[in-house]
């Protein structure tokens, strides 16, 4: 539910009275009951990891290359090394993808994949599994935030992420204070 305060200024004895109504925090986003699948979450950190990583398999590649080159022109010549250099990003990609395979599974991990209601306000995010138990983040363990076309996608860190897909919003609304009034507001959200 989103209220729109209007804060009343007016000078009167030349002292500047400021009317708001007394629940002016109350304004929140409160979404629908979401689980967040582990393909999902595969699948965005996977991406998350090869955007701000490219270069390390790339310098696997170079430096082993490179170096055996070396190798071959002072000592010796080999082979293998060269296939090493092949295999080294394959492997790489294959570590990541392992983690974030697993990551599900991880007691730290686990309330990440529970299903949350998500309160949204200005101040913090409340993630309730049911009236009585929720975690509260406030938003400065928001490292950044994205819109793709179907969900936003808050990151706290390299794979703790909340997935909020555009259905779990009761109405437009709510989905353009989402936006508008909360991740553009703290420069989330470019």
């Amino acid at each position: 539910m989103i209220r729109i305060f209007l804060k009343i200024h007016f000078e009167l004895n030349k002292k500047i009275y400021t009317f708001a109504p007394k629940n002016a925090t109350s304004m929140k986003v409160i979404t629908k009951k979401y689980q967040l699948p582990p393909k999902v979450y595969r699948t965005i950190c996977m991406r998350g990891v090869v955007k701000k990583k490219w270069w390390q398999p790339l310098a696997l590649f170079g430096g082993l290359f490179a170096l055996n080159l070396l190798i071959n022109l002072t000592l010796y010549f080999n082979y293998w090394m060269f296939i090493f250099a092949i295999l080294a990003p394959i492997i790489w990609y294959l570590f990541w993808l392992a983690q974030f395979t697993a990551a599900p599974n991880l007691p730290q991990l686990k309330p990440f994949f529970e299903k949350f209601l998500y309160e949204f306000t200005s101040r913090d995010i409340v993630l309730k599994v049911n009236q009585k138990e929720g975690v509260q983040l406030k938003w400065e363990n928001i490292a950044s935030a994205e819109k793709t076309e179907d969900a936003f996608i808050l990151h706290l860190g390299l794979g703790q992420i909340l997935y909020l897909p555009f259905k779990i919003f009761n109405n437009d609304t709510d989905l353009k204070f989402m936006e508008e009034g909360i991740l553009k507001r703290k420069n989330l959200l470019k």
